[in-house]
């Protein structure tokens, strides 16, 4: 069996051609298992958003490259689509073209409060004004900034404004 980033890694490469002439960019693609069954996730994304077409035309592009190549051992099944309103942040260009945007972060367990609150807090919300490879800054109503470990985050998300 491959590892997971392997998959990933070949899937966007072989990928990447498809999504340029179909007019979108990959997002992240994903390799993982749920219940008995494995996953080949990819997400696209475009300005102004994706929609059914546009997944539908990656999809059967990219199903013809995945039968061709045969680089998966496991059975599994293959998905396109949008990452969504609520996307996870899980890389450095996600951070990157997410900056100035309003973001919630979750921790692994509760941590003190990064703006200096007397309670403990499992998650925050606040505008991304930057990253490195150890931290995340983020700045709250007020505009005071934080520095957040990134090994105390779980997951960021951009948070859905209705």
């Amino acid at each position: 069996m491959g590892s997971a980033k392997q998959y990933e890694a070949k899937t966007e490469e072989l990928l990447k051609p498809i999504t340029d002439e179909c007019g979108v960019r990959i997002y992240d693609v994903e390799w993982v298992k749920e219940g008995s069954d494995y996953y080949l996730r990819a997400y696209i994304d475009k300005d102004g958003g994706v929609d059914i077409d546009d997944c539908e035309k990656v999809s059967r592009a990219f199903n013809e490259v995945l039968d061709r190549e045969d680089y998966i051992e496991e059975a599994y099944i293959f998905e396109v689509s949008s990452p969504g309103l609520g996307r996870t942040l899980k890389k450095d260009r996600h951070l990157q073209q997410s900056i100035g945007e309003e973001v919630e972060i979750r921790f692994y367990k509760p941590v003190e409060d990064p703006f200096g609150g007397s309670a403990k807090c499992k998650e925050l919300i606040g505008v991304l004004k930057g990253f490195t490879a150890d931290a995340v800054t983020v700045a709250n109503e007020a505009g005071a900034e934080a520095q957040i470990p990134r090994s105390d985050i779980a997951k960021i998300s951009l948070t859905l404004d209705f």
